[in-house]
């Protein structure tokens, strides 16, 4: 499903009929042309804007009592502000509608669906102008307006919506960002990316998706897949297409003769352990100033347990000397990751340490150290950030 589908939610139905000026942005609800009065006694008109709660393709319960407004404090006919909804001034973005005010006002048993929510902040904000001029309405009966058909999901992104930050959330929307090599932690990288708004995912690996795969990659494979041996970059798209529309495939390693497919690209993820190739791909990486995060582990066996160090490297265009000594382009034949020494919760806070640094690089996670290399020592349980740039 790409779309809201208007027919299953009733109470979405219900403001368009009733001729509400409906937009749904973002998994939000906007709600135009509200006539109110502002404290010099005139008819202004605002816009209300709440987050949108989605079951699957239909709306459940509102999550929230309080609502939006763009547009000056709403008074009653006499100039004196509606002190009963009250609840706190903001300066914020909100599909692209500039957001002054939040409202309150909570029935006892909170609200049973979205009509009872808006129609009530309606009526409240609207009636002393009603009372001013008898024409005054908020029902303009204008075409329902659906934003939502240039989104990157299936459907809509009701979480950064209801945690209030898709303004955030949209800092990664114009990036094509490319995944070399699914393998565990590549997969996990995968998985997290996948939820962001970003506008392609390039996935780059030639193996096939096999048993030993499915024990370190998220999701569960089911038998009937395996058996049909896919290739790792068509398994993953097939899965996360259910979420994310704009994934692209590209079934041929890289090499020294394919390696400009990156060029297009505006983040990549290197999740390989070939040295070779993998100089290759960065050198490409560092001449065309493309930034990168390198991922790898090392896990080996000591007294019948597992120990060893995550690492992850970053390029961010401002400094390239730290590359050489933090990224072996060595292909060893006695490595022990070589060996499949593969855990998934390792590949997962590998991948996961990946995402957080990306996400600071494009400003959705604060950032005062700027390190370009992280490491995790699982024996001694330490997180070390390191070759710090300056901004």
């Amino acid at each position: 499903m790409s779309q809201l589908q208007i027919n299953h939610s009733k109470d979405i139905l219900d403001l368009i009929n009733e001729g509400f000026s409906i937009e749904i942005v973002n998994g939000h609800i906007i709600v135009k042309d509200i006539p109110y009065v502002n404290e010099q006694k005139e008819i202004n008109k605002g816009t209300l804007i709440t987050e949108l709660t989605l079951s699957g393709n239909r709306t459940i319960k509102p999550s929230c009592h309080t609502i939006k407004f763009s547009g000056s404090f709403p008074c009653n006919k006499d100039g004196k502000a509606i002190e009963q909804i009250r609840h706190m001034s903001l300066n914020e973005n909100i599909a692209g509608h500039q957001i002054n005010f939040s409202f309150s006002n909570k029935p006892q048993n909170g609200y049973d669906d979205y009509f009872h929510k808006i129609n009530n902040y309606i009526n409240i904000i609207s009636s002393p102008a009603a009372s001013l001029d008898e024409n005054i309405s908020a029902k303009t009966f204008k075409s329902f307006v659906d934003k939502s058909g240039d989104e990157v999901f299936q459907y809509y992104d009701t979480n950064s919506s209801r945690a209030g930050i898709s303004n955030i959330s949209d800092k990664l929307k114009s990036l094509k960002i490319g995944i070399v090599g699914l393998g565990g932690t590549g997969s996990y990288i995968l998985d997290f990316v996948s939820k962001t708004h970003v506008k392609e995912i390039h996935l780059y690996d030639g193996d096939d998706f096999v048993t030993h795969n499915a024990f370190r990659a998220p999701g569960a494979a089911s038998i009937e897949k395996l058996s049909q041996a896919p290739l790792k970059v068509e398994y993953f798209k097939e899965t996360y297409s259910e979420m994310h529309k704009n994934i692209v495939t590209h079934t041929d390693f890289i090499n020294s003769s394919n390696v400009t497919q990156l060029s297009e690209l505006d983040f990549v993820f290197v999740s390989i352990d070939k040295g070779k190739v993998k100089k290759v791909i960065i050198d490409y990486l560092l001449d065309k100033e493309i930034p990168f995060i390198d991922v790898g582990m090392g896990i080996e066996v000591v007294d019948n347990k597992l120990l060893g160090i995550l690492r992850t490297t970053s390029y961010s265009k401002k400094n390239k000397e730290h590359i050489g000594k933090r990224i072996s382009f060595e292909d060893r034949d006695d490595d022990e990751y070589s060996t499949n020494i593969q855990i998934a919760e390792l590949n997962a806070f590998n991948a996961v340490m990946a995402i957080i640094k990306w996400k600071k690089y494009f400003g959705i996670y604060q950032d005062f150290e700027n390190e370009e290399f992280s490491s995790y020592s699982i024996n001694v349980n330490m997180l070390l950030g390191e070759d710090n740039n300056e901004t």
